[in-house]
């Protein structure tokens, strides 16, 4: 039975920032399969000392930061990123992904696609990390809860994915699944959860087949770590991050709009669109400004949000004519 979905208190992030930039590799290799190919260039962020934890990636750096696949702003210490957020199939504390993430088994991995596709079919783990031209993208990220980081993503565009499958014409919107696994994600059977589970999300299919729209397999230039979202996780930056669906297993292109995990737990609360707009605030809080990790009770870190989380110039022209606060 569905019952309201009260979100946990907000806690303050007391992560002590580490090095976060780390060198480049000269091969790619997923955790546990064979070496895959080199793709080249050296990224503006593989500077420093490594980080810990997954296995090295090869990609190519930002393409332009006019097209918004890099920002200026420093990035989040890696420790923070790893280590605070929202992954509810492990537990709704900002730190139980990190503590319980690992039960996760992501190899061996498949993605299905299907749908409104002319070629149906499924990706494996070495499909995902070895068949697609990988590149970083520093991308801004900015929870619905007004928390925010900047992270070096590693990943190809989702458009690229779909287009594989031959998406057909009456393709209107695109809809993903999270892996569902009770027995590695302790969070989805807790007697308190009211998610109708498997987590879902949606877009529509231009701003799926925009060139921001990522589908991230590793930051840092490593792999996704399981609390991040591995080994595949969609990335949409002008959008609260609860779009940015973690850990996926399967991709359908529909018709009709799909209803979403969130939308349809609270749907005054949280919209099928998602935009980052800090001209609506959320019924509990203000979207008006952010706190930007890492940060402390004392020093709380705070700076103002920007519309569309800074990718106007980018994705503006998408909403064109649309009521950005009833289709919120």
């Amino acid at each position: 039975m569905s019952k309201h979905f009260k979100i946990p208190a907000i806690a303050s992030s007391e992560i002590t920032p580490e090095p976060v930039y780390l060198k480049r590799r000269a091969l790619m290799q997923a955790a546990g399969l064979a070496a895959l190919p080199l793709l080249g260039g050296v990224s503006r962020a593989a500077q420093g000392e490594e980080t810990t934890g997954g296995a090295p990636l090869a990609y190519r750096e930002p393409d332009s930061a006019a097209g918004g696949f890099t920002t200026g702003e420093q990035a989040t210490p890696y420790a923070d990123v790893t280590a605070y957020g929202n992954f509810y199939e492990f537990g709704t504390d900002k730190g139980d992904p990190a503590r319980h993430a690992h039960q996760m088994i992501i190899d061996p991995w498949s993605l299905e696609v299907d749908g409104a596709v002319r070629k149906p079919g499924k990706l494996h783990l070495e499909d995902i990390l070895g068949g697609f031209d990988l590149q970083e993208r520093i991308y801004r990220l900015r929870c619905v809860e007004a928390w925010s980081m900047v992270v070096p993503w590693v990943g190809f565009p989702l458009a690229d994915l779909l287009q594989r499958f031959e998406p057909g014409s009456e393709a209107r919107y695109v809809a993903f699944e999270t892996l569902y696994r009770p027995s590695e994600m302790p969070g989805t059977r807790s007697f308190t959860s009211t998610i109708d589970w498997p987590y879902r999300e949606g877009l529509r299919m231009d701003e799926a087949m925009h060139p921001l729209s990522l589908m991230a397999v590793g930051l840092y230039g490593k792999t996704l770590p399981n609390q991040n979202g591995a080994p595949v996780r969609l990335v949409v930056p002008w959008k609260y991050g609860f779009k940015s669906i973690k850990s996926v297993v399967r991709i359908r292109l529909l018709e009709k709009r799909p209803r979403t995990t969130w939308e349809s737990l609270a749907p005054e609360e949280y919209g099928f669109y998602a935009n980052v707009n800090p001209n609506v605030d959320h019924p509990r809080w203000s979207q008006a400004s952010e706190r930007r990790l890492p940060s402390t009770l004392f020093s709380p870190n705070r700076i103002p949000t920007q519309m569309f989380n800074g990718y106007a110039e980018q994705v503006a022209h998408l909403y064109k004519g649309m009521d950005l606060a009833r289709n919120y």
